[in-house]
């Protein structure tokens, strides 16, 4: 399904763009060494219940997954990249973690993800593969305007992660948002320009450039969640949900 936003619905995800970012922003200012993933994963059911908002993950079961999920949100850790499974892990200095959440707020959903490095000691590898995404991240942000066809997303965020010597994996990508979690237009993060739906204003976007830094080959974690890089790599995740409207893509989880 490619859901169609009214503008009172486009005006309502505005606000669940901003719960989502303040809840990635929240928890990244808590993170520190020391912190359980199982702490993060309890900070963000707070959060979403003080909100008022729904959780897209908790009862989520695709069939990609083990599920249903049972947690708040995805944290990821060093060579896991997708649908990390909170778990009883304390984080370590130096450890790349990745927080993707998701969220409905007035029945919109936005989705979000950031990856960051914890503690003091940091590796220039994982920042420049973290800057990649975000940098891809911007570049495909740029691409979504009407009448522009998703190859046009694809093809520029393909554009930086492989200019900088990044394989891509094509299992999993962006989509569509709004009032579900996971609609079409699947998004590669590589693609033909010109090819694919063409944009509408009101149509809502969650665009996720993620790379492993020397392999384009995921494995399952035993969780049955957890994606992980094949050969133990490093790993990075930037998404933001953004509405295509006529002045342009406007990013409503910044």
């Amino acid at each position: 399904m490619i859901e169609i936003l009214s503008e009172q619905e486009v005006v309502r995800a505005h606000d669940s763009g901003r719960f989502v970012a303040d809840v990635l922003r929240t928890l990244r200012e808590r993170t520190a060494v020391g912190t359980n993933l199982l702490e993060i994963d309890e900070w963000t059911a707070q959060l979403i219940r003080d909100a008022g908002a729904e959780s897209c993950y908790v009862d989520y079961a695709p069939s990609f997954g083990s599920g249903p999920f049972g947690h708040f949100i995805c944290t990821s850790v060093n060579d896991a990249v997708l649908h990390g499974l909170p778990h009883d892990y304390a984080l370590r200095d130096g450890d790349l973690l990745t927080l993707d959440f998701a969220a409905s707020l007035g029945g919109i959903v936005a989705d979000s993800a950031v990856s960051f490095v914890v503690g003091n000691t940091v590796d220039p590898a994982d920042l420049r593969m973290i800057e990649s995404t975000q940098r891809a991240l911007a570049a495909g942000i740029a691409q979504a305007v009407p009448g522009a066809k998703i190859g046009d997303i694809s093809r520029a965020i393909e554009t930086v992660l492989s200019g900088d010597g990044y394989p891509i994996n094509l299992e999993f990508g962006g989509h569509g948002v709004g009032s579900t979690m996971h609609q079409d237009p699947h998004i590669p993060n590589a693609g033909r320009p010109g090819r694919g739906f063409r944009l509408r204003e009101g149509l809502l976007l969650a665009i996720e450039p993620w790379v492993m830094a020397d392999t384009a080959t995921l494995v399952t974690d035993a969780d049955g969640w957890t994606l992980r890089s094949a050969t133990g790599a490093r790993t990075a995740h930037s998404e933001h949900t953004i509405a295509v409207t006529k002045n342009g893509p406007v990013i409503l989880t910044a």
